[in-house]
């Protein structure tokens, strides 16, 4: 069953459009997943609440049909937020889609999936476990969506798993990150700046988070920072955790202009360790500590983009595409 090749299955996933705007080369080589958390979060000396795992729905109930999809995702042990966007996600796409999908989760982090087992009993598939009890319920028609921010390593790891199970399904398709095309793009800014309209007074600097990654891909950032400035909407800064824009570069940025007040966000789906803590927490190279001891007033809203309606609908519509694809 687990014989066929990744260009068989690259066949399959007819939903790959080339990136408009950062070119083919580069979106192909994007290597960042859609990293909410790091191997920091699946400590077992957290001193703060994540929330009640018992409130998940995690996806993992047989006897479905033989139509899924699969919604892939990197996962967080915050429960909270992993309901919350994750799930908010899954929800949305479970109530779009057409009559006789069941929607089913995998996560691609096992650190993650090993310490939410640990800490609160509850076991969520892995990407291998999801696919393999896919096969077990006879499923025939499968589409596969990450809630990844973008093409990269970790969507590749995704196609390249898929792949040995090419001949379990009699259809496969596979459907976009978020940030896609110029389209997915235009709309990404517009549900960040929709989110974060209240603090829009002339004196605010709105700063979003991201990963950040060290290869091409991490030009997503400078991409969406541009786009925000075209639509004009200058005191919107984008900068990453563990790349570039930098922490030091958005604060030199925001230090260019006569705000007073900073809030803080996460440009990431969920908001897991990085949000809580690079972001949001009390150490002093924190983002808040940082823009704190440069004199503004600083709010953090620690919440993931998986919260947003409007993020919601771009993946509905990428799953919506994907199912079109077969």
């Amino acid at each position: 069953m687990k014989k066929k090749t990744l260009t068989l299955l690259m066949a399959l996933t007819l939903v790959m459009t080339a990136f408009a705007g950062c070119g083919k080369k580069n979106e192909e080589s994007a290597s960042e997943p859609e990293v909410e958390t790091s191997v920091d979060e699946a400590e077992d000396d957290e001193d703060y609440s994540t929330g009640d795992a018992t409130l998940d729905n995690i996806r993992n109930q047989d006897e479905i049909g033989d139509m899924e999809i699969l919604v892939v995702s990197f996962g967080t042990s915050f429960n909270d937020s992993r309901r919350l966007t994750i799930g908010a996600i899954e929800n949305a796409i479970e109530e779009a889609v057409p009559e006789g999908f069941s929607v089913r989760r995998g996560f691609t982090s096992q650190i993650i999936i090993d310490h939410v087992e640990k800490r609160d009993g509850i076991l969520i598939d892995n990407l291998e476990a999801a696919l393999d009890r896919a096969v077990n319920n006879g499923v025939k028609t499968l589409v596969i969506q990450p809630t990844h921010l973008m093409n990269g390593l970790e969507y590749d790891e995704i196609t390249e798993a898929v792949a040995q199970y090419s001949d379990a399904f009699e259809k496969i398709s596979i459907g976009e990150p978020l940030l896609t095309s110029d389209a997915d793009f235009d709309a990404v800014a517009e549900a960040i700046v929709a989110a974060t309209a209240e603090y829009d007074d002339g004196k605010t600097a709105i700063c979003f988070m991201g990963h950040g990654t060290e290869v091409e891909s991490n030009q997503v950032y400078a991409k969406m920072q541009q786009v925000l400035k075209d639509k004009g909407y200058d005191n919107y800064f984008i900068g990453t955790v563990e790349a570039t824009p930098s922490l030091d570069d958005v604060l030199a940025a925001v230090g260019e202009g006569n705000y007073e007040r900073v809030v803080l966000r996460p440009l990431m789906v969920v908001a897991g360790d990085h949000a809580n803590n690079d972001m949001a927490g009390d150490d002093e190279d924190s983002w808040k500590s940082a823009f704190t001891a440069a004199g503004y007033d600083v709010t953090c809203v620690v919440e993931g983009l998986g919260q947003l309606e409007d993020i919601q609908k771009i993946y509905v519509e990428h799953t919506l595409k994907a199912i079109d694809a077969l």
